[in-house]
């Protein structure tokens, strides 16, 4: 079906200003052309655009989709935003080889998601024995928006050596082991994924029975593994992410070494994550200034993924990441029994280790702790909703960190809190949003269903960037911020999308300016589609994005998704390495 999208204003994605013209998409999904008063066919479909942008399909470049696209290959989550093209194997986790059992042991605490519901799905379609086999069955889904994927080292490091030798400290891998994680990743590559991501954050923990509470398996590797990986991205033009080690931050300096050419190849580096985090005291602006550096005069191609939000986190009693950067946090969430935290929180030798960790001055931190900021959703005390720990402690002269314990031992999960853990400052958000070395994304889109909403960030990221131009104190251009959202993001990744041109594939989106107001903002909870009985922490402003478009389809529209979307095929695809035009 023709369609064309009439009298809207034309992002294109290459930081150029915006065009008044018309879209003429073509039966086979693709650009016919862009021009003012396009002709089409009198049986095209028309999309009125007036007042609206068009542009490209956003690309998200960090989820944890990875299950749920088994199970709901619409992913409408994303693609209500405008989300055309997402990446999942993030954080050294994918489906690319392994067994059911110890991928859902890795995934589920890690990233907020039943086990009991994910180990069950996975038994029931983890068919395929290599990574051609994982990319075959991608192709087969019923996608929405297209797919691009990372080859897990956890899960790759587990296949190789054996779950429990991967996870022991005193075991390095031998020859032949550290051979099949390499040949694991040029297969990888091979199949049309994008490289390989590890993992170097110890309090990212396993999930299940066996090894519960262990770091994953990456986090056990020495550096001379990493860098036989990275050897193979840098070989064949693939991309290295990496979480460094934060509670360190020893592991940046050689990362961002690593992307420095060799034999004059640079290494695509992607690097977690530029943040205004309190604790680090402005630590973002030397890690950017130092990637700008490697960048311009070194040769190297390295960035740092960025949310382009504040970084809020709803948290229900401690089912929280950043509370499994101390030792006592990770002791209590080491628990499933949820009346048993409580009873530890109870026990006095507990909770003073628990207080003097908390505070301790000079442990390196994530998350700043300030309970005079962390505000009280609800709990089943009354008067307490909307006040921080640290009112309530007053009122009730006691410590703010005592009367945290209390409420936790009192009502565990039932106690929900909130948090700005990073990006609270306006000014050092558009700093960081601004700044070359930032590349935009870091949804978590997938995980942490009950502590982060981040879907939207393209829209609340035009939203900053359009009201800072109408208040007269512009620090980005609206095209320069769709190019980040979009093209950057793409031609890092290699892959096709981010562009809107003649010859291109169709994934577009319209949005109405006016409407990125307020609603982008508001949160609240909604039902997993594929998920009976798990709801997640959604933003949802429908009214902002007239439609989407994915390789010429009409996706979303009037609010609502196509009938067949996550049903027929011809929506989205896998998108493999090199596949840019």
């Amino acid at each position: 079906m023709t369609t064309v999208i009439r009298n809207g204003m034309v992002y294109d994605g290459n930081d150029a200003p915006p065009r008044s013209v018309d879209v003429l998409v073509g039966d086979d999904g693709r650009i016919v052309s862009m021009a003012p008063l396009v002709d089409a066919p009198q049986d095209a479909t028309v999309i009125d655009a007036a007042g609206c942008w068009v542009t490209p399909g956003f690309v998200d470049l960090h989820t944890h989709y990875d299950a749920e696209v088994e199970m709901a290959p619409g992913l409408t989550e994303s693609l209500r935003h405008g989300v055309t093209t997402a990446l999942i194997g993030s954080c050294g986790l994918s489906m690319v080889v392994g067994e059911p059992e110890d991928m859902a042991d890795m995934f589920c605490r890690v990233e907020g998601i039943p086990r009991d519901t994910v180990l069950p799905l996975l038994r029931d379609i983890v068919d395929w024995k290599d990574p051609s086999g994982y990319a075959e069955h991608l192709r087969s889904l019923p996608l929405g928006p297209n797919l691009v994927s990372m080859a897990g080292h956890s899960t790759i490091r587990a296949h190789a050596m054996g779950l429990e030798r991967s996870l022991d400290d005193s075991v390095r891998p031998d020859g032949a082991e550290m051979s099949s994680m390499v040949d694991l990743v040029e297969e990888s590559v091979d199949a049309g994924l994008l490289g390989v991501s590890v993992n170097l954050l110890p309090w990212d923990k396993m999930g299940g029975e066996r090894f519960r509470s262990r770091p994953t398996p990456s986090v056990f590797a020495r550096f001379a593994e990493y860098r036989q990986l990275a050897a193979v991205a840098r070989r064949r033009d693939a991309v290295f992410q990496a979480i460094p080690n934060l509670q360190t931050r020893w592991s940046i300096g050689p990362l961002l070494d690593l992307s420095r050419p060799r034999s004059g190849t640079p290494l695509r580096t992607s690097l977690l994550t530029l943040m205004d985090a309190p604790p680090a005291m402005g630590a973002y602006r030397v890690m950017a200034t130092i990637a700008e550096q490697y960048n311009r005069h070194l040769g190297a191609r390295v960035r740092f993924q960025a949310l382009p939000t504040p970084f809020d986190i709803y948290t229900d009693g401690l089912e929280n990441p950043v509370i499994e950067e101390f030792g006592a946090g990770s002791e209590a969430l080491h628990l499933e029994d949820l009346e048993a935290r409580r009873a530890l929180l109870r026990a006095p030798v507990y909770r003073d280790r628990f207080a003097r960790q908390w505070r301790n001055p000079i442990a390196s931190r994530a998350y700043h702790r300030d309970l005079s900021e962390a505000r009280i959703v609800s709990c089943p005390e009354p008067g307490l909703d909307d006040r921080t720990f640290a009112q309530v402690a007053a009122e009730r002269g006691v410590d703010p960190l005592e009367l945290f314990m209390d409420l936790q031992a009192a009502h565990g999960n039932d106690l929900r809190w909130y948090s700005v853990v990073a990006n609270a400052d306006p000014a050092n958000l558009e700093w960081i949003m601004a700044h070359p070395a930032a590349m935009i994304g870091f949804s978590d889109a997938g995980a942490h269903l009950r502590n982060m909403a981040f879907y939207n960030f393209p829209l609340r990221m035009l939203k900053r960037v359009r009201d800072a131009e109408l208040q007269g104190r512009p620090f980005m251009t609206v095209q320069a911020a769709v190019r980040k959202l979009t093209a950057d993001i793409a031609e890092f990744h290699r892959i096709d999308a981010g562009h809107l041109a003649p010859g291109r594939r169709a994934d577009l989106v319209v949005i109405d300016p006016e409407r990125l107001d307020d609603s982008v903002e508001e949160v609240h909870e909604e039902s997993m589609v594929g998920f009976p009985g798990l709801r997640r922490l959604v933003r949802r402003n429908d009214d902002t994005v007239r439609a989407v478009m994915v390789n010429g389809r009409v996706a979303w529209s009037g609010g609502r998704s196509s009938d067949d979307l996550g049903v027929s095929h011809g929506y989205g695809s896998l998108l493999p390495l090199g596949s840019a035009a």
